[in-house]
């Protein structure tokens, strides 16, 4: 390899060493920023992601784990600690009575808007602290960028979120 091929395969592996830290002390920090109101990181996504405007009726569990971009079988588990605590309700679709419907309940929604939330927000600023709104912004981008190569490489080595896969897992509609 020349002198930049090496390079960059250097500094890859320190980007893609850090990167994996940075998700392990998002963990470990996050979670105690929340601890008080019981809740992990995984399932502060899991908030986050039933939170939005757009999903006010709930998401099935098979759209719910591509978009937290998780397999199935470990978004089951968290779902099912989360509807044992009362932060979210599982029940059939109206549409499709096989598939299962993910829905923050008015305790679940207590929880993230009043208790956790502000607590993320401060996290957030501790967190974010020496950035200006422009290094956000370029981290923001770059992050991205990376994800789309990355969701390219798992579907073209056939990874699990096909569509099809993703139909059949749910039990419902056939593409």
């Amino acid at each position: 390899m020349d002198t930049s091929e090496t390079t960059k395969i250097d500094m890859a592996n320190r980007l893609f060493f850090r990167l994996y830290q940075c998700a392990n002390m998002l963990h470990k920090t996050g979670s105690r920023a929340i601890e008080e109101e019981g809740l992990t990181t995984q399932q502060w996504a899991v908030l986050g992601a039933l939170s939005r405007p757009a999903v006010q009726g709930g998401m099935g569990i098979g759209e719910l784990a591509r978009y937290l971009m998780v397999s199935r079988q470990n978004l089951s588990g968290v779902i099912s600690r989360m509807e044992r605590d009362g932060h979210v309700s599982v029940a059939p679709s109206g549409q499709d009575r096989r598939s299962r419907i993910v829905t923050m309940t008015p305790s679940g929604r207590h929880v993230w808007l009043d208790l956790a939330l502000p607590k993320i927000h401060a996290y957030y600023g501790q967190a974010l602290a020496d950035f200006s709104v422009n290094d956000v912004t370029h981290a923001l981008h770059y992050l991205l960028k990376m994800l789309e190569n990355m969701k390219r490489i798992d579907a073209e080595r056939g990874g699990s979120d096909s569509a099809a896969e993703e139909a059949g897992a749910e039990g419902g509609q056939a593409a």
